[in-house]
């Protein structure tokens, strides 16, 4: 399933969208400009590599800064179109919403909060993996979370591809967004833990998803929310009557 447009119109400006758009689309085109064996180098660099941390060693780097540095670098990287087309788009659609009802500052630490919960939960049912986890989908999908709470009356204008045939529907955003989780969860049951990892870090997205939700009474500003979810949800309902 791909999101084509909530129904959900964003109050205030969302500067720190803006601003993470920026900041991932400025270092993939830096990842693009690196010869592939350079790139496939600083994936590993800056990619969050779980054996290393579970691996005996107290510092695999010899700098205990460079050792905490993947776990901000890697929402930043992808490895190729389709995972950041794909992730700035889901970022774009949901992110404006959320960000409505905490504020600029506020939703850019519950980002990268989300991000960091995530990448650990891959870890810790991953330990021996030596797969470089990169992406902004973790982090995306705590967004995704907050968004599942916050705008149960959403609609999603959603593309489900059957065989060759794009399929356009609308779904209720508690619908989407609860699909899409039981996806994720029940890909990573599938993928099992403790293994070596795989191609797509689907306990990411889980974790980041129940990340976002219990973060969300922590970082959402009250008199924000009530003002965005009453104006949305009247401006909704005009619209559909």
């Amino acid at each position: 399933m791909i999101p084509l447009k909530d129904s959900i119109p964003n109050v205030h400006r969302p500067w720190t969208v803006y601003v993470l758009l920026g900041c991932n689309s400025l270092t993939f085109l830096f990842e693009l400009l690196l010869h592939p064996k350079a790139r496939m180098h600083f994936i590993q660099l800056f990619g969050v590599i779980p054996e290393r941390y579970f691996g005996g060693q107290a510092s695999w780097t010899g700098d205990p800064l460079l050792d905490a540095v993947p776990f901000l670098a890697y929402m930043f990287l992808h490895s190729g179109w389709m995972h950041f087309l794909l992730n700035m788009w889901v970022l774009w659609i949901f992110a404006d919403n959320v960000e409505d009802v905490m504020g600029h500052g506020r939703f850019a630490a519950f980002y990268v909060a989300c991000g960091l919960l995530a990448v650990f939960g891959h870890m810790l049912l991953n330990t021996q993996s030596q797969v470089p986890v990169i992406g902004a989908s973790g982090a995306i999908a705590g967004v995704m979370g907050a968004y599942f709470l916050l705008y149960p009356h959403g609609r999603v204008l959603t593309l489900i591809p059957i065989f060759f045939f794009p399929y356009i529907v609308e779904l209720p955003a508690v619908l989407f967004l609860g699909l899409w989780f039981v996806l994720q969860f029940l890909s990573g049951m599938a993928q099992g833990a403790g293994g070596s990892g795989a191609g797509v870090a689907f306990w990411a997205h889980a974790v980041g998803f129940v990340a976002g939700m219990l973060l969300l009474p922590l970082f959402r500003r009250r008199e924000r929310c009530y003002y965005c979810y009453n104006k949305d949800r009247k401006r909704y309902e005009r619209e559909a009557s």
